[in-house]
């Protein structure tokens, strides 16, 4: 259905969001800080990442950052957070905590769908 990144430094609300995510039939790459999800982020192929804002060390503004200035840039990036007033611009989205499963796989589903479809489009082409 769709790679993700999910960067969260709180373990518990990781394997939620990873697990929500896995049983609706996305393929998750987990993060539990900034520096370790950008440096997935290079490495990888994601449709959409979904980051914590308050994190130790790099923080989800500082992930944001690294996305829109990459190669990368139009992956679309989900803002978590309890203090939503310390979200950058930038971001696609964002869902304020606590948010429930619904909520979280609607969004996912509607930032990634039209990305994929261009992708297969794209597979056909070539």
């Amino acid at each position: 259905m769709g790679n993700i990144l999910v960067i969260e430094d709180e373990k518990d609300v990781l394997l939620m969001i990873s697990k929500a995510l896995r049983i609706y039939g996305f393929d998750v790459e987990t993060a539990m800080d900034g520096l370790e999800g950008i440096k997935k982020f290079d490495k990888g192929d994601f449709d959409l990442v979904v980051t914590d804002i308050r994190m130790p060390g790099l923080d989800g503004n500082g992930v944001l950052r690294h996305i829109r200035n990459s190669g990368k840039h139009s992956t679309p990036v989900i803002g978590i957070s309890g203090t939503h007033w310390l979200l950058d611009n930038g971001f696609d989205t964002f869902l304020l905590k606590p948010f429930s499963i619904k909520t979280l796989v609607d969004t996912v589903k509607n930032l990634t769908e039209p990305s994929l479809s261009t992708k297969r489009l794209h597979s056909l082409i070539a």
